[in-house]
């Protein structure tokens, strides 16, 4: 990180709620009690489990904090990811996400390119926990794919970044724009446009052209479906690779996307229902259903949209500074 020597690096450190925190936030405003007294009998160890994904959680915090009330030359905040509430990060020099996946991602959706972020996973799954568990619940934890630390490497991984030992990759994110209007938040994942009722079909007629060129370089394709994926580079392991598609270098600039579920596609159609954007390329799309919703790295960001309605999507989006082991996770 940038600075001079005797300079304090301001870090913000965002929060995620653990899912036990969650649940009761979300009892309290129904005004009912928690269902945990029930499940204790009926579902033991789910609960427990849950409980133990709290507590691990907390500790992660705890641990993190801890670490940066040591260090002489930072000052940091803390907020919850919650209280966001969409605005830019701004006036720090580092995002240090405590969660695992989803926050960091929330985070990505508030930063330029001048800020780096890096993720903490707060509550790593465990391989044996899963097995042990198979035929009860499922103990799955966190994947923590885009995230660079846990508790126990955290004050390594944070003294490597603050010394300058650790560089930030560059990562290529989507830029959307609805109706001629850029949409708020890049999206570092994926974009996912469809039906606001899954059971129902999604149409919608779309073509690649090059940036700033209003003519088409493919034909125009009519698909029938359940929706239609864009993914990054960093966001091809994620629901894209589940769908069957390609896991992407890392660092590709290109961004894919697919048809999801197409229905009866025309023959001259069907060799052109999943593919490539490239960086000087556009994905246009014109929206054939009366209601439809683009959803942006997951389900908490969405926007609606209608029949009519021209999306875009390009590589166009400013990239993101991330500090993270793609290196080490990434099996090509």
């Amino acid at each position: 990180m940038g600075g001079g020597i005797n300079m304090k690096r301001r870090v913000l450190l965002l929060l995620k709620r653990s899912m036990l925190d969650g649940y009761v936030s979300r009892e309290r405003m129904q005004m009912c009690e928690p269902p945990f007294a029930s499940l204790m009998v009926s579902h033991p160890k789910a609960v427990g489990n849950l409980s133990d994904r709290h507590r691990v959680h907390q500790h992660t915090v705890e641990v993190c904090k801890d670490v940066l009330k040591r260090k002489s030359n930072v000052v940091w905040d803390s907020l919850m990811r919650d209280e966001l509430r969409g605005c830019p990060i701004r006036d720090v020099d580092l995002v240090v996400t405590i969660g695992g996946d989803g926050t960091l991602l929330q985070a990505s959706h508030c930063l330029d390119s001048s800020i780096p972020v890096v993720g903490v996973n707060s509550d790593p799954t465990r391989a044996s926990e899963v097995e042990e568990n198979l035929e009860e619940f499922d103990a799955t934890r966190s994947t923590g794919y885009l995230c660079a630390a846990n508790a126990d490497n955290f004050e390594q991984v944070l003294d490597e970044i603050l010394d300058g030992s650790r560089k930030p990759l560059v990562l290529n994110r989507i830029l959307t724009r609805i109706d001629g209007m850029n949409f708020t938040y890049p999206s570092l994942n994926d974009v996912l446009l469809s039906h606001p009722n899954p059971a129902a079909v999604s149409r919608c007629s779309f073509s690649i052209r090059k940036a700033g060129n209003d003519e088409p370089t493919t034909s125009v394709v009519h698909s029938r479906s359940s929706g239609l994926r864009i993914c990054s580079a960093a966001g091809s392991t994620a629901a894209m690779a589940s769908a069957g598609g390609e896991i992407m270098d890392f660092m590709s600039p290109d961004l894919q996307y697919m048809i999801r579920e197409p229905i009866r596609p025309h023959p001259l159609f069907r060799d052109h229902l999943r593919g490539w954007i490239r960086p000087d390329e556009v994905l246009n799309v014109q929206w054939g259903c009366r209601q439809g919703v683009l959803h942006f790295d997951g389900s908490h960001v969405f926007q609606q949209v209608k029949f009519g309605s021209v999306i875009e999507f390009s590589s166009n989006a400013p990239p993101l500074k991330i500090f993270t082991n793609f290196s080490k996770n990434v099996q090509m």
